[in-house]
């Protein structure tokens, strides 16, 4: 084999070297990217060198008087680019729920709340006192009905495609914040996106489902993992692209669905998304204290909620 093996040479040949033997062995490796990155670093100083392939190492030398020179740019080199590059930053940043998500808990108590209720009726106690009716929420201040309506359904279809569709999304929210944040932020979220569309609708509008809520779970969802994708532009815009292409997929069609709740329920998503980014909150959601009184508040909206109802 020549000393210079043509099949294994880096992009950028390197400069002969003189006849002269008197050569260092600046790099050994075994690693065939580490010493072309190496003999490229080398040609780009102008420092002449030898390529060397053995049975199982490669070996940069150069002249002796150049050692010091090459061995100082490789050390340079290498420090330069220690941490590149960059690991993949992970949307959970290392943390962990102290308890696993209720996802259990919210689809048994949306599906116990059904059994009880039944499904849409024009004449239903629990309909008329609960369901989103924008005559009563802007005429009367019954904002209440904002929450109470993501606890009723209209019938058995609606119900199960949120609880499981709904159920899956909810559970992957509460890993990336936490239960009492996640909680809270979709109650929260999934209100003001029923209060924009009750405000646009104006009166003789009614509307029932949790659906709401789980479009503002897919916007969080979204806006969160945009934190992390921030290396190009397409990598930034295609959680929104995701979030629309789930809108017009399952939320725009079908009797009795409410497009306008689905696509603020999504908006107002996105907005507690950048806020469940920030740093403080990011920094809050390890605190079993701050999730608990979070999880129990959310709680206590909802039964609030239903008793100003029974009022």
């Amino acid at each position: 084999m020549s000393p210079y093996d043509s099949t294994h040479a880096p992009p950028h040949s390197a400069k002969e070297l003189s006849t002269t033997t008197d050569r260092t062995e600046v790099l050994t490796t075994s690693n065939e990217q580490e010493a072309t990155l190496c003999s490229l670093v080398l040609s780009s100083t102008g420092i002449s060198h030898h390529y060397h392939q053995s049975d199982q190492n490669l070996t940069l030398s150069v002249d002796t008087n150049d050692f010091s020179e090459a061995n100082n740019q490789l050390k340079a080199y290498f420090h330069e680019n220690k941490n590149w590059p960059p690991k993949p930053v992970s949307p959970t940043d290392g943390f962990t729920p102290t308890l696993q998500p209720p996802t259990l808990l919210l689809i048994g108590a949306l599906v116990l709340l059904y059994t009880i209720t039944g499904p849409w009726a024009e004449h239903s106690f629990w309909f008329s006192k609960g369901a989103g009716d924008a005559e009563a929420i802007l005429g009367n201040n019954e904002y209440f009905r904002l929450v109470t309506a993501l606890t009723l359904h209209a019938d058995t279809v609606h119900l199960l495609g949120n609880c499981l569709f709904g159920g899956f999304l909810f559970h992957f929210l509460c890993k990336l914040t936490g239960n009492g944040l996640g909680l809270f932020a979709m109650i929260i979220s999934a209100t003001v996106g029923n209060y924009i569309n009750v405000a646009l609708h104006g009166n003789n509008h009614l509307f029932v489902g949790f659906s709401t809520a789980v479009f503002a779970i897919i916007g969080m969802l979204a806006m969160i993992n945009r934190r992390y994708n921030t290396n190009t532009r397409y990598l930034r815009i295609l959680p929104y692209m995701a979030g629309a292409a789930l809108l017009a997929m399952i939320g725009s069609s079908g009797e009795r669905t409410d497009l306008g709740a689905h696509f603020f329920g999504l908006c107002s998503g996105l907005l507690s998304g950048w806020i469940l980014s920030q740093k403080a909150l990011l920094e809050l959601r390890k605190s079993l204290i701050f999730q608990t009184i979070l999880f129990f508040f959310s709680i206590t909206i909802i039964v609030i909620a239903w008793k100003l109802a029974f009022l």
